[in-house]
């Protein structure tokens, strides 16, 4: 922000700077792009019409790409392509020409990309190396209809790093043999067997199978008819192998988002932690898992081929319940932060962790308050323009307490720990606009904390102007949720409990806009 002077105002305890003045370039003058009503500033959305899942997230000589689920000409769900976007940091993108268009096998639904750097696929002539995308056609007409068989699985490459595509001539390259919802393969190269590995869902389970050359399939095995939650339809698998904190263990795991049956309605992640043979995902798991608690952390996947072996988690911040109703005009979605994955054992339990890349800490600016300290028992406010662009940073007892985010018009978006129960609860019932949908607004969003393995909390939470992400003890338990508040939060108030301790403010800073 350019500003001519600075005010700072002192409230209970710790000072808040608030800058005033004239710009030095005329804002009307700039282009409006990225400064709608409710366009994030610092999480990627596209720059018009609709966007869901991220798809073909891959690493290749110093580029990330994110391929993602657009229709582009409406701001509401049609036929899909492949959006397309390029990072050197994970933070800043560039927009690129849509990648994939739909053809005569039907519309380009999830999938994912690969770098053949081997050339199995033999598209290569010269040398190049093959790009290779994996994806979902989806026939209109055969749904319409009635059959059973209207996705099938196709690939196309690119020999000029994600520019320019060739649909593969074979396509599909898997045949649907009846099942409704036969979808969003996920790649990877399986060093062991020396082969490539495909996980996609059908229906309410996940099916592998095995390559050498990305274009002829054979069918492995199935997981998960009888494992983990099954309120809804399985979609946007991913398999992977991760180390265990601290150990020399290693693990494989196996995520799957379900639309609908998530904890808080709607649409979610689970997890599997097991073991993959080549052949057969196994998991002891007797339960379902949930890598984030929130509504809004939907269809998300990981990088194939980062180069320090590092697992990068996007997702998609919605959720089917209300995805097309939410109030924007110009685009519709964003995505997640670009988060790192870890795997830790508390006890006899694997928890898959995600928290932000160490990149994100980079677009922190000006440091709005730090340092401050709320009593047992105590309550502190604070007025602070730039809120609702900011990370928050605390640290607190295991006890009650609330953090609300307020605006001059009493709207409130409030994180609380209630100790009795042990639940974390995220109300935006009164945080702005919420009635474009029943189920938006209509309830309080809970996440279980085992405040029995854990000394404290230490909380990490990201606003931007229509989203928060909250951050648990390194990610070790994760909130996501759209708010759509009609001014900016400006107030900040931290009630602390009888807990016996201080709730340590860190810090709050804002966040610059990656655009």
């Amino acid at each position: 922000m350019q500003k001519a002077m600075v005010v700072c105002v002192f409230l209970v305890g710790f000072m808040a700077c608030k800058e005033t003045g004239k710009k030095k370039v005329d804002e009307e003058q700039e282009p409006q792009v990225y400064k709608e009503q409710y366009r994030p500033q610092y999480h990627f959305s596209p720059p018009k019409m609709w966007m869901n899942d991220p798809n073909g997230l891959v690493y290749n000589e110093g580029i990330y790409h994110l391929f993602y689920q657009y229709y582009p000409d409406d701001i509401v769900w049609g036929p899909m392509h492949w959006g397309h976007a390029v990072s050197e940091d994970m933070v800043h993108w560039e927009h690129k020409p849509i990648a994939l268009y739909p053809d005569e096998h039907g519309l380009i639904f999830s999938g994912s990309a690969v770098v053949d750097r081997n050339n199995t696929s033999g598209f290569a002539k010269n040398g190049e190396t093959p790009l290779v995308a994996i994806f979902t056609y989806h026939s209109m007409e055969g749904e319409k209809e009635g059959r059973t068989d209207f996705q099938t699985q196709g690939i196309a490459y690119s020999l000029d790093n994600g520019d320019t595509w060739t649909k593969y001539e074979g396509n599909p390259v898997i045949d649907n043999e009846g099942i409704k919802d036969f979808r969003d393969p996920k790649v990877f190269w399986h060093e062991s067997t020396k082969r490539w590995i495909l996980a996609l869902v059908a229906g309410d389970h996940a099916k592998f199978y095995a390559s050498e050359n990305l274009r002829e399939w054979e069918y492995l095995s199935d997981f998960g008819k009888n494992q983990g939650a099954h309120g809804g339809v399985w979609e946007c698998p991913d398999l992977f192998k991760l180390p265990v904190e601290g150990t020399d263990e290693e693990k494989w795991v196996l995520i799957i988002s379900i639309n609908p049956g998530a904890p808080n309605g709607g649409s979610g992640t689970q997890y599997f932690v097991g073991d993959f043979d080549g052949e057969r995902f196994t998991s002891d798991q007797k339960k379902a898992k949930w890598l984030d608690y929130g509504t809004d952390n939907y269809a998300g996947v990981t990088y194939n081929n980062i180069p320090n072996g590092d697992r990068i988690f996007i997702g998609w911040m919605s959720n089917w319940d209300y995805a097309r109703d939410t109030p924007t005009q110009v685009w519709r979605s964003a995505m997640t932060l670009p988060r790192k994955l870890s795997l830790v054992k508390m006890g006899e339990e694997y928890t898959l962790k995600n928290f932000p890349l160490e990149q994100v800490d980079g677009l922190t600016a000006e440091m709005l308050a730090k340092d401050v300290r709320v009593p047992s028992g105590g309550k502190k406010e604070v007025v602070l323009d730039g809120l609702n662009q900011s990370r928050i940073k605390l640290r607190t007892a295991c006890k009650d307490f609330s953090i609300t985010f307020k605006n001059h018009l009493d709207e409130a978006l409030v994180l609380s720990m209630d100790s009795n129960t042990n639940m974390f609860r995220l109300d935006r019932t009164n945080s702005g606009e919420v009635e474009f949908q029943q189920e938006f607004g209509n309830k309080h969003h809970q996440m279980p904390l085992d405040c029995s393995k854990v000394g404290g909390l230490e909380l990490s939470i990201f606003l931007d102007r229509s989203s928060v992400e909250v951050f648990i003890n390194e990610g070790l338990w994760v909130m996501t949720d759209q708010v759509f508040p009609t001014a900016p939060y400006t107030i900040l108030i931290i009630s602390n409990g009888q807990s016996g301790q201080d709730i340590l403010l860190e810090g709050i800073e804002t966040m610059q806009t990656i655009w």
